[in-house]
Formats: structure tokens, sequence, C-alpha cells
């Protein structure tokens, strides 16, 4: 299938300030791009590109003061296929993982490990190792947090959306990401596009997302512990350790955001009634 996605976002400076975006399509996805999601600046300005360290598609721009206007707007082919899913996926011991997983086990801005392991343990150690543990994870997590845009607060961590027990998806994801560590399960966190394709409409306005991916049997498996179900076209943007390393937009100055638009759609294909 064929699917329209991109962002418009509006931001009001008060001098001209750098900025750092993480807005475009991840790489592993490029090559499905039939039409680029190309990043546009009004007023234009010149942008840099580069990959970061988690191999994330960045661009760099100084921001002119007043109101800038940010936008992506692409197509992209998707196989129609909802999330992987393996039961039989185990949890490989700690000593045969490989080194550049091992990140993903430790403590992280917004993932602290060492507060919420012994609460992990309690909860979750008679679960089945491997994939039933991970769903466990997101079960618990999916059921404890309370969804809603007036709980947002950019600063929340892990263990205070245990104990607070509301926020948005990105305080589901640090949660589940942290059991799943604290678990010794490596878990890493993304952002990007989630689809209501397949969903009973009324859709609620559309948002980035955020999610999981652990490593389970030498691969990487995307869990959605805000959603808990099956979707399909899901895009991802960027990965990381938590949020810290993926922010749609980093400004280094003050900054008002003035507007905020997402949009991922499937495109419905004309159908040939002619006969011909």
């Amino acid at each position: 299938m064929r699917i329209r996605l991109g962002c418009r976002l509006s931001f009001h400076l008060a001098a001209p300030t750098p900025m750092i975006l993480l807005l475009n399509v991840h790489y592993s996805r490029a090559s499905d791009l039939e039409q680029p999601d190309l990043l546009v600046t009004d007023p234009g300005t010149a942008i840099e590109a580069y990959r970061d360290g988690f191999g994330n598609w960045c661009s760099r721009i100084v921001a002119p003061a007043g109101t800038l206007t940010i936008s992506t707007n692409g197509i992209i082919r998707d196989d129609g296929l909802s999330d992987p899913v393996d039961q039989s996926a185990a949890q490989l011991p700690v000593e045969q993982l490989p080194s550049d997983v091992l990140a993903y086990l430790l403590p992280s801005r917004y993932c602290e490990t060492d507060v919420l392991s012994n609460f992990a343990w309690q909860q979750f150690s008679q679960e089945p190792q491997g994939w039933g543990r991970v769903q466990a994870v997101c079960n618990f997590v999916h059921d404890h947090i309370q969804f809603g845009y007036e709980h947002s607060r950019p600063t929340r961590t892990a263990a205070e959306a245990l104990k607070e027990g509301v926020g948005v998806c990105r305080d589901y994801t640090h949660l589940a990401v942290t059991l799943c560590r604290c678990l010794n399960i490596p878990a890493r966190y993304c952002t990007g596009y989630v689809s209501d394709i397949g969903k009973p409409p009324p859709y609620s306005p559309m948002d980035f997302a955020a999610w999981m991916e652990v490593y389970l049997g030498g691969k990487w498996w995307v869990f959605d512990p805000r959603n808990n179900d099956i979707r399909f076209g899901r895009v991802l943007v960027a990965r990381g350790r938590d949020a810290a390393d993926v922010p749609l937009a980093h400004s280094f100055g003050q900054n008002e955001l003035k507007g905020f638009e997402v949009w991922i759609d499937k495109i419905e294909e004309a159908v040939d009634l002619s006969g011909g």
C-alpha cells in the first residue's frame, strides 16, 4: 500500500536560534520512499544534514527570529503487514549479547533502571522469559498508565510515570523500556508515525508516537505499550536510548511552539471501471 505522511511545526523565536531536527523517515525505510519527505522551512534557511551516533537522519538549521514553519510531506510504500510477532523469540543471557546491544541495558536520562530494578523483578520474575515476559511488561504498562495530553510533562521519568500513573506515549515507552532493561532484556526507544489504518473511526488527531524495540532471539522486535494492539503502517523516524536522544526539535535557545500538525494516511488507489 501507499501512505502519505508528513508534519508541519511552527515556532516563534525571539532571536536567531540554532536547532536540530529529527523529522525525516529513518534511513532503514529510505528505499521505500516514493516521494522523499524533504524538510522545508518557511522562511527558507540553510539546512545541514548529518547522521547521529544512532544512525538517525538529523538536520541542523539556524532559525531566524520571528515565526518559522518547518514541514515534511512524503509518500512511502508499505507491505501492509502488521508488526511482526514471534512468541518463541527467546531472551539471550547477557554474556551472549552482541557488544553493540549492551548500551540498551543501561540506565539513561529518563530510564532509571537502578530505581525500578527491585520492582521489576518482584512484578515479572514469574513470567516466562522471552516474548511472554516482554508482553507482560507491555500489558502492565498499558493498564497502569492513564493516557491524556493534559498529563504531558517533558521531564517525567519512568519512575515518575510508575508513581503518577498518567502520561502520554513517551511515558508508556520509557516505563516499558526501563522495566525490560531491569529484567536484562535490551530495549530501545523509538519515535515515528503510527497510523489508524485498519481501525474503525472516529480517529483522534494524529501525533508522532513512541514505542520500543526489544532484542530477543538475535533480532529487534517492535512492542507498543501505549496501543498494545495490532497496528499497520508503522513508520520509524528515529531510535535511541530514550527521548533525550531523539527529540523532534531541539532548540539551543527559547522558542514557543505555535502550531503542530502530523498526518499519515493510506492513499486509496483509483479503481478502473472502464473494463479496458
